[in-house]
């Protein structure tokens, strides 16, 4: 079954939420577990939450995708702000271990200059000390576009997080066509052999999901600007060989396209209309 969503608000709620998504069309949706630009998180309302579950369960949603905010930076050189980061870390586990099975997505930092080698061994202090062994929610590192002292632009670097985090075992990786592009991995010209790299270097194993946007720039440009479907740099045929391929298809897509709810809705009937399985 294809399993598609878009990126929903949760500020009314996740009962409103689960049903911006039916109505665009999805079986999964992606939100963020608080304002994007930090901030503290709402408590959930009970009455809300019993809905939200039902309407889940009813219309056989598939794991959802909870992004942390993108204040959140573990490899910051500020130790107040990495501190913030393994607090956002340790109270959204806590609320996603409460909800339907969902995926915690988040950016693996910024070094600011510090190097990679340092930003990760910081990034790695801090996943160490949050992620225990029960841990039973899965922690997705996401793909970045490489801009600027962004950590997790490359296969490797991702790699080198994933081995070096203790318990490890619900660990993955979500990816974002925008990013991949953009950070130089040409998923419109050689699909085949970006993801063979990617099983090589981490394995596909490790793959729990797709964010699916198309690029405002070229091709290994180091920068992240998301564009609608068909209108961009990677065009449409390039998300259609994406949902289609044979270990590809099974994974679980999220647009995050400029778009409104009513926009989502075009790009999913038609990501719809295009799916083969």
């Amino acid at each position: 079954m294809f399993k598609i969503g878009c990126h929903v608000s949760i500020a009314g709620g996740y009962k409103k939420a689960v049903e911006d998504a039916l109505w665009a069309g999805g079986n999964t949706f992606q939100y963020f577990t608080r304002n994007p630009r930090g901030g503290s998180s709402k408590e959930l309302n009970h009455k809300d939450l019993e809905d939200f579950k039902r309407i889940y369960k009813d219309n056989n949603f598939f794991p959802l995708f909870a992004h942390a905010p993108y204040t959140m930076n573990l490899s910051s050189d500020k130790e107040d702000v990495r501190s913030f980061a393994k607090n956002v870390l340790n109270e959204d586990l806590i609320k996603i271990s409460k909800l339907p099975e969902s995926y915690l997505v988040f950016h693996p930092g910024s070094h600011v200059g510090q190097g990679a080698e340092k930003g990760t061994e910081l990034i790695l202090d801090a996943l160490n000390e949050v992620i225990s062994q029960e841990n039973e929610t899965f922690i997705l590192l996401e793909g970045m576009s490489g801009k600027g002292t962004e950590i997790g632009g490359s296969f490797e670097e991702l790699n080198n997080i994933i081995q070096g985090i203790k318990n490890n075992k619900m660990i993955g990786v979500c990816l974002d066509t925008c990013h991949l592009y953009s950070a130089g991995y040409d998923i419109k010209n050689d699909l085949e052999g970006v993801i063979s790299e990617f099983d090589k270097i981490i394995g596909l194993e490790k793959l729990k999901g797709i964010h699916i946007n198309d690029s405002k720039v070229p091709f290994a440009s180091k920068k992240d600007r998301h564009e609608v479907l068909g209108e961009g740099t990677l065009g449409l045929d390039t998300f259609i060989n994406i949902i289609n391929h044979p270990l590809l298809k099974d994974l679980i897509f999220n647009l995050e396209t400029p778009n409104e709810l009513d926009g989502y809705k075009k790009e999913i009937e038609l990501l719809k209309k295009r799916y083969r399985y």
